[in-house]
C-alpha cells in the first residue's frame, strides 16, 4: 500500500545509496504516517539538496518528492529530462518556472511538453512528520528493519 504522504510502497526503501553513512551523517525527514527516513540534508558545496540531482528512474525520484514538498512548502512534480545520447533522467521541480530556468542554463537538456510526468494530488503537512538527525538506536532499528524488508 501507497503511503499518501511520502508515497512509497516500503516503509524502510531509503536511504538507497550507504544508508548506514547517510542515517548517521545526514538530517532526514521521518514520514509522519510510516515512519520513512527521507534524507533532506542540503550539500553544502554545491548548496543543493538531495531532491535538486537527477535521478534514474520515475520511481527513485517518487522517494525523494515529499522532501522538495517540505522544504517548497507545496506541491512539486517530477519531469522526465533528456539529455546527451538521448539520456534519459527525472528532475524534481517546484515550478514549471524552475524547469524553464533549469534548462536556459543546461542548453543540452530537453524535456518533452514541459509538464510533470508525475505531481502529488495535494501537499500533506503532516504535524507527525519530524526533521532530524536519528539517535544510534534508531539508526540500528531502521536498519535492521530495512535489510528485514529487503529479503
Amino acid at each position: 500500500m501507497v503511503c499518501k504522504e511520502c508515497y512509497s510502497e516500503n516503509q524502510r526503501v531509503t536511504p538507497l545509496l550507504k544508508p548506514e553513512h547517510c542515517l548517521k551523517n545526514h538530517t532526514q525527514y521521518i514520514c509522519g504516517t510510516c515512519g520513512r527516513c527521507i534524507c533532506i540534508e542540503k550539500d553544502d558545496k554545491r548548496g543543493l539538496y538531495r531532491w535538486n540531482f537527477p535521478f534514474k528512474t520515475l520511481e527513485i525520484a517518487k522517494l525523494y518528492l515529499k522532501t522538495a514538498e517540505v522544504i517548497c512548502k507545496d506541491g512539486s512534480g517530477i519531469y522526465e529530462i533528456t539529455g546527451k545520447n538521448n539520456r534519459v533522467s527525472y528532475k524534481i521541480f517546484h515550478t514549471e518556472k524552475d524547469l524553464e530556468t533549469y534548462l536556459l542554463k543546461n542548453k543540452d537538456k530537453k524535456c518533452k511538453g514541459r509538464k510533470p510526468v508525475y505531481i502529488s494530488k495535494e501537499y500533506i503537512e503532516n504535524p507527525n512528520a519530524e526533521i532530524r538527525k536519528l539517535n544510534k538506536e534508531e539508526i540500528k532499528t531502521y536498519l535492521k528493519e530495512q535489510k528485514e524488508s529487503n529479503k
